[in-house]
């Protein structure tokens, strides 16, 4: 069975080298030549392996280059290219935690933000635990809404280079978010997304309410919107892909054709098929096969 191996490095901290890869072929005999994706940035090794030995060639690449800022995913190459994305929002999308940004307006940033990290981390119950902060956030003007996005919410790097190619390339990609939809739709323009889920935050005279709609968009509805949208598009699950950080992304991302963690916490990255500690987002189009001649706007 044909897989690969897919080396990608950050330019800007730690270009990737010849010496790196011939580590690597050690490492893994079974690796073919270099075939480059961009130049000293993203290489892929073809092998000739069973599938149920990915996980173990991938251990062997990491441990020969003993640590190196270097991300490594293992795969098999049928369905590479994926037609579908889906993508959680909070710290994937953006590098923020928008219920924490609002919680810092409202000066309540540290307490708010601690339950958000214990919930990605899967130490809290989502539901429950997103409840419980936006209780907090009672009172809030809608017009700090505005003033968060636009002052505090930042792409990740690289997000709307993956959306513009994959949707150039007739791809479809959603934005599935445990967070809110004022958010989610302003992002999905700004990222380049084809549609948005999320959840609704109540509000009465121009304030938020401190509660939410039901149902709450959590970890079994991201994972029932990939199926959904999956379906929608007559397409395989295979040819899916999903990235997310936080425990609730965990069930579309070990769902997807392609699950990756993105820079995640311990329980996500230690569980997800693919994941990347290094780099920024276009690393997502690097382990579909594109080179970086591609990518959209090259």
């Amino acid at each position: 069975m044909r897989s690969v191996l897919t080396l990608i490095s950050n330019p800007q901290t730690r270009k990737l080298s010849v010496e790196d890869l011939d580590a690597v072929r050690r490492a893994v005999p079974e690796a073919g030549a270099p075939a480059w994706l961009s130049d000293d940035v993203a290489c892929d090794l073809l092998v000739d392996i069973d599938p149920a030995e990915l996980h173990a060639i991938e251990a062997a690449a990491r441990a020969a280059l003993d640590g190196l800022p270097i991300d490594i995913i293992a795969q098999g190459t049928s369905h590479r290219r994926k037609a579908l994305l889906i993508a959680d929002m909070d710290s994937t999308v953006i590098e923020q935690e928008c219920i924490d940004e609002l919680a810092a307006e409202a000066g309540i940033g540290a307490h708010v933000a601690d339950i958000t990290e214990r919930a990605m981390r899967g130490e809290l119950a989502f539901e429950p635990a997103l409840r419980e902060r936006v209780k907090l956030l009672e009172g809030l003007p809608e017009a700090k809404l505005e003033q968060v996005f636009e002052t505090r919410i930042t792409l990740s790097p690289g997000i709307r280079t993956v959306t513009d190619t994959m949707r150039l390339d007739g791809g479809y990609c959603a934005l599935v978010s445990g967070g809110f939809t004022f958010f989610t739709a302003r992002v999905a323009v700004t990222a380049g997304f084809d549609t948005n889920r999320a959840n609704i935050l109540e509000m009465k005279d121009g304030h938020l309410t401190g509660t939410v709609a039901d149902p709450i968009l959590g970890r079994a509805a991201k994972l029932e919107s990939l199926q959904q949208l999956a379906a929608e598009h007559s397409l395989a699950i295979e040819s899916t892909m999903a990235v997310g950080d936080g425990a609730n992304d965990l069930a579309m991302i070990e769902a997807a054709g392609i699950g990756v963690a993105y820079h995640a916490k311990p329980v996500v990255a230690q569980a997800a098929p693919a994941r990347l500690d290094h780099t920024d987002l276009t690393s997502l189009l690097y382990i579909q096969g594109y080179a970086r001649d591609e990518f959209a706007g090259q």
